[in-house]
């Protein structure tokens, strides 16, 4: 009932790229997420996503976050979790065209899950993805079509985020390569952050607080289900609030924040 309430506020206050006067936001919603033309990549994700939703292996899942509103049982069917819990085939092409678009190079993603998000960032593009699920068996099944899929930049890592993020060595395996220097903008910078592993306001604050400093002058923090909850929508308004935030995208299912400095703060409320 909370996320139909937010949901009819939201299509209240939501507009498309005709009341955006921002000249990035503008071309980012036409150059990208509001672009109809098919890409290549496009196959390998429908693929993928086919491929997880036709498995029938049933495996039992550890909830590390805010849990699920769909499963009474964490022995759960992978074709299940693909179905209900996963990110859904259209969310996972815009993210495709928007990390193309962005021409991201490295990224951070918290909460593998089945792999679907993932292949989205890198199927078709040049990145590098350093992945981080707490789930074992969910994390085997994702390593196995990955490797099925030949998606061989994703750098896998089982456990417990805190522990993870406090090891670095994820950091170490996305930087042996290089990027080129208009991406490296100070060392250990990330393009791309996608925040879907954990949907509780303190968890969410305290990953956007430890991360923050990976973040340069062009790039992009995705924060999944920022209206799943009173608590999320909550960590949603401090974290667009914060100084560094100069752009701040509500989707619905997505918040994106951006940290261009040559740009004035500004909020968008935009249907995608």
């Amino acid at each position: 009932m909370y996320q139909i309430i937010a949901y009819i506020k939201f299509l209240l206050k939501s507009t498309n790229q005709h009341g955006v006067h921002s000249p990035f936001v503008y071309n980012l919603l036409t150059e990208s997420l509001y672009k109809k033309e098919g890409k290549p990549s496009f196959k390998t994700i429908r693929s993928f996503i086919k491929a997880v939703r036709l498995d029938n292996r049933i495996i039992s899942v550890k909830d590390f976050g805010a849990g699920s509103r769909v499963f009474r049982s964490n022995e759960r069917k992978v074709s299940d979790i693909a179905k209900n819990a996963a990110i859904s085939t259209k969310r996972a092409l815009l993210l495709n065209r928007l990390t193309s678009y962005l021409n991201i190079k490295t990224a951070l993603e918290l909460g593998t899950s089945l792999g679907i998000s993932s292949t989205a960032i890198t199927a078709g593009n040049q990145v590098k993805l350093a992945t981080l699920e707490g789930c074992p068996e969910t994390a085997n099944i994702a390593r196995e079509y990955f490797k099925k899929f030949g998606l061989k930049s994703i750098s896998l890592k089982v456990g417990n985020f805190d522990e993870l993020l406090s090891a670095e060595y994820w950091s170490e395996e996305i930087m042996d390569a290089t990027p080129a220097p208009e991406h490296q903008k100070k060392q250990n910078a990330l393009d791309l952050i996608y925040f879907d592993g954990n949907h509780q306001k303190d968890a969410t604050l305290n990953y956007f607080n430890q991360l923050l400093p990976l973040a340069h002058n062009d790039s992009v923090f995705i924060f999944d289900d920022i209206h799943w909850s009173k608590g999320m929508e909550e960590a949603w308004e401090e974290i667009k609030a914060h100084p560094r935030v100069s752009v701040s995208i509500d989707s619905f299912f997505w918040g994106l924040v951006f940290f261009r400095e040559e740009q004035e703060k500004e909020h968008f409320t935009l249907r995608l």
